[in-house]
């Protein structure tokens, strides 16, 4: 909101010398009196942010009345593109809300298929169990922004997504989470980008356990070091090592649904020792290994 005050005049930025001088100002005559006043008015003219006569440019230091938004209109929004699949969940992770393109991937007709449900009921294990420990992060308060992960398609074939949650708040508490995950395939004018990739894709999801190397990947894409990096940070804000990073550490997520110890799970998920592979975990994750496995058998 802006703020200005009465009765302030603005200094001329450019003086007309054509314009004939008033007399008493050349001393002809006596300037006329002036009325006397009291103190200056100080009341300040409050203009809407954005207004055509707001005089400054500056954002607008009062925060606007929140505004309450229908969640359905909202999901009927997301209906309209295909690329995005949309979700709320309430508190105990139970979809309340989803798009046309979630039920598409599902193989779902009717949202009371969904609705209600948490995503270890909809999603095969491996990725339901990670979705939902996903999920009570964010109902903890945390927030999940572009996430680099397997979602599962229409023809029940996974593709990388970026998803991002957040968690709703109802008079300062939790109510629940509205989430968004981006089909990387779809994205305007990246799809040749991501096609050029997806091989490369393909050979770090299977042999994310083994020494891969840059080479190897150069070698499958057929671009140069240069050209590599800046095309795996244009679809996916990563570079291919640390896009490698991540493939590693959600395998392991997925293993620590098992009985293996963390030091093989490490080793099996191309880690060279258990510390490395903690570090890395606690950096992406926010919790431990050991934490992880813990609240999934909780």
């Amino acid at each position: 909101m802006v703020s200005v005050n009465h009765g302030q005049r603005q200094p001329a930025l450019i003086e007309d010398k054509a314009r004939p001088r008033p007399p008493w100002q050349s001393g002809a005559m006596a300037a006329p009196a002036r009325p006397a006043l009291g103190p200056r008015l100080r009341r300040p003219l409050h203009l809407e942010c954005g207004s055509p006569s707001t005089p400054s440019p500056d954002p607008c230091p009062v925060k606007p009345s929140p505004l309450a938004v229908d969640a359905a209109e909202v999901e009927a929004l997301f209906d309209s593109i295909p690329d995005v699949l949309f979700f709320i969940k309430d508190r105990e992770g139970r979809y309340t809300h989803v798009n046309a393109t979630m039920l598409r991937r599902l193989g779902l007709r009717s949202r009371r298929e969904i609705i209600g449900k948490r995503a270890s009921e909809v999603y095969p294990s491996g990725l339901g169990a990670t979705y939902g420990l996903q999920d009570q992060q964010v109902l903890e308060g945390a927030v999940i922004d572009n996430l680099l992960e397997l979602h599962l398609f229409s023809d029940q074939e996974p593709g990388w997504c970026l998803t991002c949650k957040r968690p709703l708040h109802v008079d300062g508490q939790v109510a629940g989470l509205v989430g968004i995950s981006r089909d990387l395939a779809g994205r305007e004018g990246l799809e040749a980008d991501y096609r050029s990739l997806r091989e490369a894709l393909v050979h770090m999801n299977r042999h994310y356990a083994d020494n891969i190397r840059v080479q190897d990947l150069l070698a499958i894409t057929g671009f140069s070091e240069s050209k590599l990096e800046r095309t795996f940070q244009k679809v996916f804000q990563l570079s291919p090592l640390q896009l490698l990073t991540r493939v590693r550490i959600q395998a392991a997520m997925h293993r620590l649904h098992g009985p293996g110890s963390i030091a093989a799970i490490a080793q099996a998920c191309g880690f060279s020792d258990q510390s490395a592979f903690t570090r890395r975990f606690v950096a992406l994750v926010g919790m431990t290994p050991g934490e992880y496995r813990r609240l999934r058998t909780s």
